[in-house]
């Protein structure tokens, strides 16, 4: 069983707007990162962007709509998620 220590950041609330992904932590920080940084939710309409559920007793958020998952562990240390790659076509001879 994973149970969350009191040293570990919990999101409370979240805001997505049309420019950023706004969470609200357990702390009392705010923190606010670009939409752009989850290539996912840049590209989801509003209505999949607003569907999401705080996962994890606020671990992480997960948007079910588009299969995203963002850890509050991410959003405090800034890491922006990197859109996968395009397989490379193999030669044929």
């Amino acid at each position: 069983m994973n149970i969350v220590g009191s040293n570990d950041p919990r999101i409370v609330t979240l805001e997505v707007t049309d420019d950023a992904i706004v969470a609200q932590f357990s702390d009392g920080r705010t923190v606010s990162v670009p939409l752009a940084w989850s290539w996912r939710l840049a590209n989801a309409t509003r209505s999949q962007r607003c569907h999401f559920e705080l996962i994890g007793n606020g671990e992480g958020v997960h948007w079910p709509d588009i299969d995203e998952d963002i850890s509050a562990r991410g959003m405090l240390q800034g890491s922006p998620a990197c859109p996968k790659r395009a397989k490379a076509k193999r030669k044929r001879a």
